[in-house]
């Protein structure tokens, strides 16, 4: 009770002072014009009373600052052109860390424990923060302001950062800051005319102002490095100025940048160069899917005015095609291509030393950047008696010789979706299980619906909510048992396929011996400059995430090898504003932004254009009129927030829609475009057709209208 009263006092006396401080505007006097105005004056009064002067700027600095009132900045300013630069600087540090101070206990003694049992939960990361580096933190944001002082002092009471380290942290992070301001002060403090604008000494002070952020965030860095390299040796010279782990999407890509700017570079890779894509991922899935829709096509002959077609086929053939599709595309890819670019391909299994070695087939190998781009690999679940079958993944499938005449596929993603329809078409009997309510569970509800109706009218069989727990052996026959609502579903199969997803490679290559920080996804954790916690040490790709495409992975690569390579000298941000994706199932699912799930749980307001493929010339004749394409836009305008696509070429004819939101154009321009017809890309400007409908300005047509008739007579 007593400390309830404690603070309600306290709260009334914050609540008086500062309605004091607006009620009889005191602020005018902390202005810089005032303050010049008033020179003259202060001057004579402090060369008569040096020490009651001092005392009261003194206080009523610490007062500003405890009440986090506007002002201290100007006094500041005017503490260095009334009592020179070292008494201004001496008086304002201690002044200036005080009043923070005090402001940061008013907020822990009124508000922390309120916070804390509230939002506790959502604040352990941040407290864990705060207990291990609070005191680097603090000092970051005192040398470069990203925020605001006072919005500093009162977030910081709310943490468990110990008072005497707030206030030791705030004394010497703040000093050269205030040196910077105190100068400026005495140079304003000499402005005697217009004319004095142009003084040296003053125009130095502004440009103290202008660069202080910049050097005082490029000192940080220098300290971050010397803190996270102080155990390692530098090398005195490199051998490369990059090396790169992994030759997927996201490695091949930084070389081909690396080499391109002429810096030496080397790529190593253990295994296949192209990577998952390449040999396990997207080639040979596209190349199933598209032999087994040619049977598809086949099984709706009638469709296409054929009375009947009969397809003869070995499912051995059709994976040799799948092989052959992949050797094909392989040269794009290969050692030769590039080592003709100019990068150094270093075939082995690659371990991190330090920061700058690397260890290869015995070779130490020195540089000044790496860049982690391992990938990623098949998660298998971990389920009882798995280990007494040769399961399959995206990995080991392409091995296949014999179609199984029974497949579970356990997964209802992606890669599970295509690869469960592209069996089922070419002939296996499979069923899907899915641990979640539904299938393509990132996809609106809608969409999920839709795929699954088409599976079941393929002779698929869907089993959502069923989540896989052991796997049991008889004789010669095998089942996968799933709980579903507490009861066992016994599910028999000759092979099963596990597509739940897929998790980085992050170990047997030195990270955790090097100290290299994983995220709680288990990819390596990065900044959003791609950079680990080591600044030198880059990643890209399924290995960094979120995303795990090879289009974003290649996306990444940019980012990763420019900054590896110039991040001293400028860096950029990795750009995920606008990520786009497929399935490409038949129909396709493609997406770019926000869907209505993804809208309705951020709290995103938004509007719904939705045209059927039912309409469409060219889906009509090529009897493929079945889906739709669905825009959510900003409430009252064109801008598209996302795009959702569910027909046939999905995945091709996202592209127009990812262009305009990179570039930011809305639906009228895309309404403006010429379409050729008949085509598929024509649902793009249908789809405006209908935002434009909705948005028809009936006021305006209507005087129109009037016009008109009076034009008629």
């Amino acid at each position: 009770m007593k400390s309830r009263n404690t603070k309600i006092i306290l709260i009334l006396l914050v609540v008086a002072l500062t309605v004091i401080f607006f009620a009889f505007d005191l602020g005018q006097y902390l202005t810089l014009d005032y303050l010049k105005s008033q020179q003259q004056t202060f001057n004579n009064y402090y060369q008569q009373n040096r020490f009651s002067t001092l005392l009261i700027y003194f206080f009523v600095y610490v007062l500003v600052t405890a009440l986090s009132l506007p002002g201290a900045t100007v006094m500041t300013l005017a503490g260095g052109a009334l009592f020179g630069f070292w008494m201004a600087l001496l008086v304002v540090s201690f002044a200036s860390t005080i009043g923070a101070t005090l402001a940061f206990l008013v907020s822990r003694f009124l508000l922390r424990d309120w916070v804390q049992g509230k939002f506790g939960d959502k604040l352990k990361a941040i407290n864990l923060g705060v207990e291990k580096e609070g005191a680097f933190y603090l000092f970051s944001l005192r040398l470069v302001p990203i925020f605001p002082f006072f919005v500093i002092n009162l977030l910081m009471g709310l943490t468990p950062l110990k008072t005497s380290l707030f206030y030791f942290v705030s004394q010497v992070g703040m000093l050269v800051g205030t040196a910077v301001y105190v100068n400026a002060g005495t140079q304003l403090g000499h402005l005697q005319s217009a004319a004095g604008i142009l003084s040296p000494g003053l125009i130095l002070s502004f440009i103290l102002l202008g660069i202080f952020p910049l050097i005082a965030k490029k000192a940080i860095g220098v300290v971050q490095s010397h803190k996270v390299f102080k155990n390692f040796e530098r090398p005195d010279k490199f051998d490369y100025n990059l090396l790169v782990i992994g030759a997927g999407s996201a490695g091949l890509v930084s070389s081909y940048i690396a080499a391109a700017v002429k810096a030496k570079v080397g790529l190593i890779e253990k295994q296949q160069m192209g990577g998952d894509c390449l040999n396990t991922g997207c080639v040979p899935s596209k190349a199933l899917i598209r032999s087994a829709r040619m049977l598809s096509y086949a099984k709706r002959a009638k469709e296409f005015g054929f009375r009947n077609v009969q397809v003869e086929f070995d499912f051995a053939e059709v994976l040799e095609r799948v092989r052959q599709v992949v050797k094909k595309v392989a040269p794009h890819d290969s050692v030769e291509r590039y080592r003709s670019l100019g990068v150094e391909v270093i075939e082995g299994e690659a371990t991190i030393i330090s920061p700058w070695t690397v260890k290869v087939n015995g070779r130490l190998l020195t540089t000044r950047s790496i860049i982690i781009a391992t990938g990623a690999r098949p998660f298998v679940p971990p389920i009882a008696g798995l280990e007494q079958i040769d399961y399959l993944t995206s990995d080991n499938v392409w091995e296949l010789r014999e179609l199984p005449q029974t497949l579970v596929v356990l997964g209802g993603g992606p890669i599970g979706c295509e690869l469960t329809q592209a069996f089922a078409r070419l002939g296996s009997q499979v069923t899907q299980v899915e641990m979640l309510p539904r299938i393509m569970g990132r996809e609106d509800p809608e969409v999920s619906e839709f795929i699954q109706q088409k599976f079941s009218a393929e002779g698929i069989r869907v089993l959502t909510g069923h989540a896989a727990k052991e796997v049991k052996i008889e004789s010669d026959r095998r089942w996968l048992l799933c709980e579903r609502g507490g009861e066992t579903v016994e599910i028999e199969f000759d092979q099963l396929l596990i597509a739940v997803g897929r998790q980085p490679n992050v170990s047997g290559f030195g990270l955790e011996e090097l100290g290299v920080k994983l995220s709680e996804r288990g990819s390596v954790a990065a900044d959003p400059f791609l950079r680990t916690n080591f600044p030198n040490i880059l990643c890209a790709g399924d290995v960094a995430g979120p995303y795990q495409f090879t289009h974003t992975a290649a996306h990444q690569a940019w980012y990763a090898a420019v900054n590896a390579l110039f991040g001293e000298l400028k860096k950029f941000k990795v750009d995920n504003r606008v990520i786009p994706w497929a399935t490409f199932t038949d129909a396709e699912v493609a997406r770019v932004g926000l869907n209505e799930t993804d809208a309705v749980e951020q709290g995103i307001a938004f509007e719904v254009s939705r045209y059927d493929l039912g309409d469409l010339d060219r889906a009509i004749a090529d009897s493929e009129d079945q889906g739709w394409i669905k825009v959510l836009t900003k409430p009252g305008s064109d801008k598209i927030l996302g795009v959702t696509i569910v027909g046939s070429h999905a995945g091709d004819l996202l592209a127009e829609y990812v262009l305009a939101m990179k570039h930011n154009l809305g639906l009228n321009k895309l309404l403006g475009t010429i379409h050729i017809y008949p085509t598929l890309a024509e649902m793009n400007k249908m789809v405006a057709g209908v935002w434009k409908k909705n948005h028809t300005p009936e006021r305006l047509l209507r005087w129109v209208e009037k016009y008109h008739r009076w034009r008629r007579g």
